[in-house]
């Protein structure tokens, strides 16, 4: 008997994020980012988590503006429309928060050596930079085969990727369209992974089910979530909420800004179909996907 993988969104973070883990939550770049999932942390108390991902536009700037974290492995974190993730920014200056610092290449690297069970991963791209010295993450290593040296980039295991997906079935076979940026590797370096979907669908109805990006076996938990992402864009689904992004923005300019957009925004509404009720059909209407 197979196990059944759906569940509430509620129900997977409470069995699948614990305190102190080291989450993926933005691996999507810009697209996909799964901010219900990210606010349902919010509202559990997750605290000392070590967030990894590329670009996380805002969903990491409110996890750190919220308490639930102690160091980023990031290669940005801000808020892509209008710059500056002020969260970060005040946590980073304080001292509250430690960060160590990759490009999206080193990034992907780390996590791609992780998902291979290999110790590190290498290359050139970072020769010569200030980014060396981090030397928890980068090693200068010489050529076992007598070439010139290179930078080892020490392998990023995850214990807890999430994935908003447009389509998955019940046993978490995933079906993502556009840009992946560092999905694949995540989910792969991972030991537990959840997946937030737009569209909850049967295995006969995924286009070509043989293309879904990620399989079932890998999936611990499969959470029907529409609009999941919201305001992130989600391909043929959903555009971007710029305005949204613009408002927590000019918010999170001060604490209490942030602290009143918490209130409204996270704290003040219980789940996603509350936090959807709040946008609005219209809005949410008017933000879906014209191709």
């Amino acid at each position: 008997m197979r196990a059944e993988k759906v569940t509430s969104l509620r129900d997977a973070i409470a069995r699948f994020v614990r305190d102190g883990d080291r989450v993926s939550a933005a691996c999507g770049l810009e697209a996909r980012i799964p901010f219900a999932a990210g606010h349902e942390i919010v509202r559990q108390g997750r605290k000392h988590l070590t967030l990894v991902g590329p670009i996380s536009d805002a969903l990491y700037d409110q996890l750190i503006g919220c308490g639930c974290v102690d160091a980023i492995e990031a290669a940005w974190v801000g808020n892509v429309g209008s710059g500056l993730g002020y969260n970060f920014r005040r946590a980073l200056e304080s001292g509250a928060i430690r960060m160590t610092d990759y490009t999206n290449l080193t990034l992907a690297l780390g996590l791609r050596a992780a998902a291979e069970g290999v110790p590190f991963a290498v290359t050139r791209s970072i020769a010569g930079t200030g980014m060396t010295e981090q030397t928890a993450a980068f090693r200068t290593i010489a050529d076992p085969f007598g070439g010139e040296e290179m930078t080892a980039v020490r392998a990023i295991a995850l214990d807890v990727a999430i994935v908003h997906a447009q389509y998955c079935d019940r046993d978490g076979n995933a079906q993502i369209l556009g840009n992946l940026g560092t999905t694949l590797e995540s989910v792969r370096a991972a030991k537990r992974v959840i997946v937030t979907t737009d569209a909850l669908v049967e295995r006969d109805e995924l286009d070509m089910p043989n293309l879904a990006n990620i399989p079932g076996l890998l999936v611990d938990a499969v959470v029907h979530v529409p609009n999941g992402a919201h305001p992130a864009p989600v391909p043929y689904r959903a555009e971007r909420d710029h305005a949204f992004f613009d408002a927590y923005a000019e918010a999170s300019r001060t604490e209490a800004g942030f602290a009143a957009w918490r209130a409204a925004w996270i704290d003040g509404v219980a789940d996603r179909r509350a936090y959807c009720a709040k946008l609005g059909n219209d809005r949410l209407a008017a933000l879906k996907a014209q191709a």
